[in-house]
């Protein structure tokens, strides 16, 4: 079981390689893809088995009865995250993103506000703003180098319309693992506001070695009747391209309404990344924690290296594999350090001005690939800042 393969995905149908171009002007040719949100490494071996497998039957037609895939989802739910979900509690999305928009669907309307604690994720701005909702921006303090809620400043600027709260746990992209304290803290606060709590955890499966993500449902068992769970198996095994998510919903009435959404809405789960989730949950244990403890160790080369340079301060983080790097210090401008980044180091990377207010020194580096390109990175940048040492 090795990640260092340095397998060459340029020509792969990959949009991280083949978009990044256009996204960068960071041609695949001579650059270094830092951007999209998935791994240049093989998926799980258990996975690809159960893939030819299927191919093998010669069926390419709808899925079938998803009990064994929910089956798969609760048993690693109760064995990795010390929850224990019903198999009634889980439905199926075309991956995270629609599920978040089928939960915006399901409980508020055009003009109603969604709370989304900034910097965060990006797509949630597109698809909140696309479904005629307003984005209404809580921007975390930044205390001793780590993200904090801050909800009495929340509070302050609350106008009433607000019918949604959405945490990413781990943050994406501070890579912060929310404590149950804190987690407890904004169920409190939601329930004081009457909001929704809609919790994002795709990133539940890439802890470093030593921490531990809890699930929202666990920290804040209180939190029942006002709380949805958007997850997948997409990130921690690097199976993005079978768009699979699924929603967990323990309270009956929420979960009607859901329904209610998800059949007006129609479509059935993708095969392939049904069985694709069903086989990480079910034979992936072993190939997550070595994954795992390789981006940990990738983390710690690249933080090392690129918090050495003058100016550049790297976050800390517990989970992930998206390093979030401020350039503030280096005294120039957000386009000044993007332009060396990708105009002379060739690097394609995640602009900090997408993900929200408080976004816009930093810049985010996708670290999951094989040590030996990533060593290559880190010289690139570097030399494009050799001047500031």
């Amino acid at each position: 079981m090795t990640f260092d393969d340095l397998t060459d995905r340029r020509r792969a149908f990959a949009n991280k390689w083949q978009g990044m171009e256009g996204f960068s002007g960071v041609a695949p040719d001579d650059g270094i893809a830092m951007w999209v949100a998935d791994m240049d490494f093989d998926a799980a071996p258990c996975i690809l088995e159960a893939l030819q497998k299927d191919i093998d039957t010669g069926f390419m037609g709808y899925v079938g009865d998803p009990a064994p895939v929910t089956r798969a989802v609760c048993d690693w739910m109760a064995a990795q995250h010390g929850w224990n979900v019903q198999p009634d509690w889980v439905s199926y999305s075309h991956g995270v993103v629609a599920g978040f928009g089928m939960v915006l669907e399901a409980f508020s309307d055009p003009g109603d506000g969604v709370i989304l604690f900034t910097p965060v994720y990006h797509a949630f701005f597109g698809k909140t703003r696309a479904m005629g909702r307003e984005v209404v921006e809580s921007p975390l303090a930044l205390r001793d180098g780590r993200y904090e809620m801050d909800l009495d400043a929340l509070a302050g600027q609350l106008q009433g319309h607000e019918k949604i709260a959405v945490l990413c746990s781990p943050h994406n992209p501070g890579g912060r693992l929310w404590t149950v304290e804190e987690i407890a803290a904004l169920d409190d606060f939601c329930k004081a506001h009457d909001l929704l709590l809609l919790s994002d955890e795709i990133h539940m499966d890439l802890c470093f070695p030593g921490a531990k993500h809890v699930p929202t449902a666990v920290a804040a068992p209180g939190a029942v009747s006002r709380l949805v769970t958007i997850t997948a198996a997409s990130k921690g095994f690097n199976i993005a391209g079978g768009e699979t998510g699924f929603i967990i919903c323990e309270d009956t009435a929420l979960r009607a309404r859901l329904a209610e959404v998800q059949k007006a809405l129609g479509g059935t789960p993708n095969r392939f990344g049904m069985i694709m989730t069903r086989a990480a949950f079910s034979g992936g244990a072993e190939w997550s924690a070595a994954a795992r403890a390789y981006l940990a160790d990738n983390f710690a080369l690249w933080r090392d290296r690129i918090g050495a340079l003058p100016g550049v301060e790297v976050m800390d983080m517990a989970a992930t594999y998206l390093s979030w790097v401020d350039f503030s210090g280096t005294g120039m401008s957000p386009a000044e350090t993007l332009r060396r980044i990708g105009g002379e180091a060739r690097l394609a990377v995640s602009p900090g001005a997408q993900f929200g207010t408080g976004g816009a020194a930093f810049h985010r580096f996708n670290l999951a690939m094989p040590r030996a390109r990533l060593t290559e990175a880190i010289e690139r940048l570097e030399a494009a800042f050799a001047d500031l040492q």
